[in-house]
């Protein structure tokens, strides 16, 4: 979005090619409020997801103090899988960081009814291991779901250049029903993946749940760095 104001988020970026449609994280039509991006080279999807973030740790380090020399008073990131590595960042940065959507699910568990439990959907079961779930506050028994075998995931894994949206719109609706059909007594779902955002509408339709996202994250967020204003009255 197009705003005279400064951008106070900073998000580093992964680096990618795949088409980043309106909703997705990395686009910023998708926001109400000015944001400023920086790229942290060869952090790919593969690399940060699949494989180990370690390597890029002072990449994002250096990238997300080069946003905060531009005015940004807040540091978010484009990948779930990232919340591993928050601490570090917010260690080095000094300024709040948002690495991951998993950072709500504590706040969204303690909403729900205590007959009720969170869902979560994620664009890659067999990574997110219990340290990725501990960094974020999440307990390992939570009802999770992968959408590794998809198409949807093999376009933002593979770091293609081509994204079916409605293949993807469907997959991952299949996902969350056949989620909630196995476990009827989730009362919230959460979408790991920032690049699942566009889909959340559709989601929750087919759902009937309230779906969190990097959407949801982000927007609380920023509204502490930039809280809004209101007429006298």
């Amino acid at each position: 979005m197009i705003d005279a104001a400064p951008a106070r988020l900073g998000i580093l970026m992964l680096d990618t090619q795949f088409p980043r449609v309106p909703g997705d994280v990395g686009n910023p039509e998708t926001w109400d409020f000015p944001v400023r991006y920086a790229v942290v080279p060869g952090a790919t999807p593969r690399a940060v997801v699949c494989d180990d973030p370690e390597p890029f740790v002072q990449a994002f380090i250096a990238a997300g103090q080069d946003l905060i020399a531009q005015g940004c008073t807040g540091i978010a990131t484009t990948c779930g899988f990232l919340a591993l590595i928050r601490p570090r960042l917010a260690a080095a940065l000094g300024v709040p960081v948002a690495a991951s959507a998993l950072e709500q699910a504590a706040l969204i568990r303690a909403m729900l009814a205590p007959d009720r439990q969170l869902g979560i959907l994620t664009i890659s079961r067999p990574s997110l291991t219990p340290a990725h779930l501990a960094a974020a506050d999440v307990p390992e028994d939570t009802a999770i779901t992968g959408v590794e075998d998809s198409s949807f995931a093999r376009s933002i894994l593979e770091n293609r250049t081509t994204l079916d949206v409605e293949a993807a719109r469907a997959e991952l609706v299949g996902a969350a029903r056949g989620m909630v059909q196995a476990s009827p007594q989730i009362g919230a779902l959460l979408l790991e993946c920032t690049n699942m955002v566009p889909y959340a509408p559709d989601i929750a339709r087919a759902t009937g749940l309230p779906v969190y996202s990097i959407y949801s994250y982000f927007n609380w967020f920023h509204e502490s760095l930039a809280p809004a204003t209101f007429p006298n009255r």
